[in-house]
């Protein structure tokens, strides 16, 4: 590409300003044509339709409506699929890489919030932090300094679940700590796992040994409600369940009934329904510390997500692949 291709922004349009401040945006448009002014929230809109004509580079994100058959037939010269957000499972279909147009995702960006959230949890966890403020609350008062049998982060069991990009991020981040990390993924091998440095487990074996378990599998038909009645009694009493990945990996039901027992503590950043409705046990189980979806890129962080986009922009201008692409074969076993 010689000159600035023809570029088009694809999703809500209140998002493009919080992932493109003026800064990102400035840089996108050095490598792409592109008009923040236009966003194609719908693309049967007449004025998105005639510059779908002339886009060569599709930049989505949140809200980004279907890409089926009939749209990219109005993309003759559409080559490139930048999204600057996570998944694009809601709106990519198999023509897009049939016709050969590269997929570009920006959720390598997307995992790193997610993973300082879980281990902010994992080490707040250990220390019964989330419990102690809790209690004093409750009491009004503490017992003063005292040693605290049971909590602790020293040679801690954490097992993870998944080694999916935020999985993997979550485990490079627990280096620095006398934890030890623990992996189950049924697509990982032992030669893997080393290379990241933990001993693979089966599940039911990570679950036993593990006095934290922070959840980072991909949403698919195996992997509903993988955490279920079961799997939850299979952990040690005092343990702790971290999911930032889906609600519906865990058995929501089966899970409010071992936190009411006050044997187990769950931190859910995600929750099955979404949001939970207003009767719903989990906002005043004591064993369960939720909180909005917020893991993932938030504020500032947006900006993240818009610069690895800008940065895929630049080297397709140098004529190379994206350096975060997607593949259609791989995208059933993302999140």
């Amino acid at each position: 590409m010689s000159q600035r291709p023809q570029a088009l922004f694809a999703m809500a349009a209140e998002n493009v300003p919080q992932v493109f401040p003026p800064e990102v945006l400035a840089r996108l448009r050095k490598s792409v044509d592109i008009d923040p002014g236009l966003v194609a929230e719908d693309f049967t809109d007449p004025r998105v339709l005639g510059a779908l004509a002339r886009t060569e580079i599709l930049v989505t994100g949140w809200g980004c409506p279907r890409l089926d058959e009939a749209v990219l037939d109005a993309a003759p010269r559409l080559r490139a699929v930048l999204h600057s957000a996570g998944s694009v499972k809601s709106f990519a279909t198999p023509g897009i890489w049939q016709r050969g147009i590269a997929v570009s995702s920006a959720a390598v960006a997307n995992a790193l919030p997610v993973a300082e959230y879980t281990l902010a949890m994992i080490l707040l966890a250990g220390k019964d932090v989330l419990a102690a403020r809790d209690r004093m609350r409750t009491a009004r008062t503490s017992a003063g300094w005292g040693v605290i049998p049971g909590i602790g982060n020293y040679g801690r069991r954490v097992g993870v679940i998944g080694a999916s990009r935020i999985g993997r991020r979550v485990l490079e981040l627990l280096r620095p700590f006398d934890l030890r990390p623990a992996l189950t993924d049924p697509y990982v091998d032992e030669r893997q796992a080393a290379a990241l440095g933990v001993p693979l487990l089966p599940l039911d074996e990570l679950l036993r040994t593990s006095g934290i378990v922070t959840v980072h599998a991909p949403e698919t038909p195996e992997t509903h409600h993988m955490i279920g009645r079961r799997e939850l009694a299979l952990m040690p009493d005092g343990a702790v369940l971290i999911n930032t990945a889906r609600g519906a990996l865990v058995d929501h039901d089966a899970l409010v009934t071992e936190l009411r027992t006050g044997r187990l503590t769950a931190i859910l950043d995600v929750t099955d329904p979404e949001p939970l409705p207003a009767d719903s046990p989990l906002y005043d189980l004591p064993g369960a510390f939720v909180t909005p979806h917020l893991a993932g890129s938030q504020g500032n962080e947006l900006a993240r997500l818009g610069l690895t986009v800008a940065q895929e922009a630049e080297r397709l201008l140098a004529g190379e692949k994206p350096a975060y692409g997607v593949d259609w074969a791989a995208l059933a076993r993302e999140a």
